[in-house]
């Protein structure tokens, strides 16, 4: 099974394509990728994108594979990742956790640090305070209630498709765009889909770039992956209400706001330089070097797991109905 160019198939589709194989970055560790299914048998690793679980179909598991859970969602929006009895089927997780064998993180890379430090803040020209973007319907963190009642205190334009209050203004050239709107207000509400520890996502990054303030609301760890003093903690404000006042005082007094751009002066702190350290190489090529491994270093299929063959369908049949297949991207 194993060569010099250890086979990593992709089963699965990411969401609604295949992966792009094309995208992939040359590694030091020389491996071959494809999306092709009959060539299951010759491949090292296997993986499979965990919201596109109802293509896992009768996937069988060769001697010495690795196979690989792949999700970047919430584990709160993908249950199958807190079900052991599904769970130890694979022999690699591959998520934005810490802890996960492959770490895939949201984190931005050293250079987009830089560029953002570098980046001027432009001028706040617009009349309401706080933007916000959504377009998902998706509410699991309480995004929904906090933007409700903090619009009765303060005004926020809502872009995107989710119950917008304003539209963009001439060409949707997309993240530029974006960016670009979000620089012409002093906060942006960054508020992620669900809560959960190490899930933090662009919403956080993105104002960031853009020269605003964001108010977050999310990870409860989010400070291990940002400066220090460069965001609003919604949960720790208390009220809307109080939160709407707190806004408003750091309009009323500017050097209090401007505060809040003084980590673009300074180096990043220790504890963030290391997260960087630590994600820099592309998670392709880290994936890559495990394919490598010898059979006898490898953890090898779980105690109980017959390979092969075996088949899913009536694993699936039984699961599906209990997460009735709601996975979808923000």
């Amino acid at each position: 099974m194993l060569s010099n160019r250890p086979l990593i198939l992709f089963w699965t589709r990411y969401f609604n394509r295949p992966v792009d194989l094309a995208a992939i970055p040359q590694c030091s560790m020389p491996v071959e990728w494809t999306n092709d299914r009959r060539r299951l048998p010759q491949a090292a690793v296997v993986v499979f994108h965990l919201p596109n679980l109802r293509e896992v179909a009768d996937a069988c598991k060769y001697p010495n594979q690795f196979w690989v859970a792949w999700s970047m969602e919430s584990i709160v929006n993908t249950p199958v990742m807190l079900d052991a009895s599904f769970m130890r089927h694979f022999d690699i997780t591959m998520t934005y956790e810490m802890g996960s064998d492959v770490w895939v993180p949201y984190l931005p890379r050293a250079g987009w640090w830089d560029a953002a430090q570098r980046a001027p803040v432009l001028p706040k020209a617009e009349d309401a305070p706080a933007v916000h973007f959504q377009s998902s319907s998706f509410n699991k963190s309480g995004r929904d209630t906090l933007i409700a009642e903090l619009s009765r205190h303060i005004a926020v334009d809502c872009y995107g498709r989710y119950r917008p209050n304003r539209k963009i203004q001439g060409p949707d050239l997309g993240p530029q765009t974006k960016l670009e709107t979000i620089s012409r207000y002093r906060f942006c509400l960054a508020l992620e889909n669900s809560i959960a520890p190490d899930y933090v996502t662009e919403k956080m990054f993105e104002p960031l770039a853009a020269g605003t303030v964001p108010v977050y609301l999310g990870a409860p760890n989010v400070a291990e992956f940002v400066p220090d003093n460069c965001y609003i903690d919604a949960a720790a404000v208390g009220s809307t209400a109080e939160l709407a006042a707190y806004l408003r005082h750091l309009i009323e007094t500017p050097r209090e706001y401007e505060a809040y751009f003084e980590w673009r002066s300074k180096p990043l702190p220790e504890r963030l330089t290391n997260q960087l350290e630590r994600s820099a190489r592309p998670w392709e090529c880290r994936l890559a070097e495990l394919a490598h491994q010898r059979p006898s270093e490898r953890a090898g299929p779980p105690t109980g797991w017959p390979h092969p063959p075996f088949g899913y369908k009536a694993f699936l049949r039984t699961r599906l109905r209990r997460w009735q297949g709601k996975f979808r991207p923000r």
